[in-house]
């Protein structure tokens, strides 16, 4: 008889809390805004928005192509070992033989041995060895290995 009170308490309670939170589920609800808060540029700050001097970036960067979405995007990225990640190659994949020059959009990626330069603007980016390129059917595909893994990255052009 005790377990028979105790499951039919639990119901009780379990009904009853489900009720309360139906009947206040406007104060439980999580309301989020958004909100633009104009800040005035601090003295002696350059002010970078209105004068358009965006310091130009570089250095080794082996997802540059990743990060430039009005040239290339990114539509697979495979890692691990050397076998594994080349299966994932496109089937009708070329290599680029360097040295070689390729151009999607404003970008221009210069492959130079087994290292590769990324040209945006005024943006320059390396892309560290030991890199190969690769071309299938609207596709380029970048392969770079470590010592650690080798990863592989497929990307469309962006059409104008």
């Amino acid at each position: 008889m005790i377990k028979y009170l105790a499951v039919s308490t639990v119901i009780v309670l379990g009904i009853g809390v489900v009720v309360a939170a139906w009947a206040n589920r406007d104060l439980i609800r999580i309301k989020l805004a958004s909100v633009y808060a104009r800040e005035a540029p601090k003295p002696g700050a350059p002010n970078l928005m209105s004068s358009g001097a965006i310091a130009p970036m570089s250095g080794d960067a082996p997802w540059a192509l990743s990060a430039l979405p009005e040239c290339l995007t990114q539509v697979s990225k495979s890692s691990g070992s050397g076998r594994y990640v080349r299966a994932h190659l496109p089937r009708s994949a070329v290599r680029v033989v360097p040295p070689a020059r390729l151009s999607y959009g404003d970008c221009t990626i210069s492959i130079d041995d087994d290292q590769a330069f990324v040209r945006r603007g005024a943006d320059r980016f390396r892309i560290p060895p030991s890199v190969q390129f690769y071309r299938a059917r609207g596709e380029v595909a970048m392969m770079r290995e470590t010592a650690a893994s080798v990863e592989l990255r497929i990307y469309q052009p962006v059409q104008p």
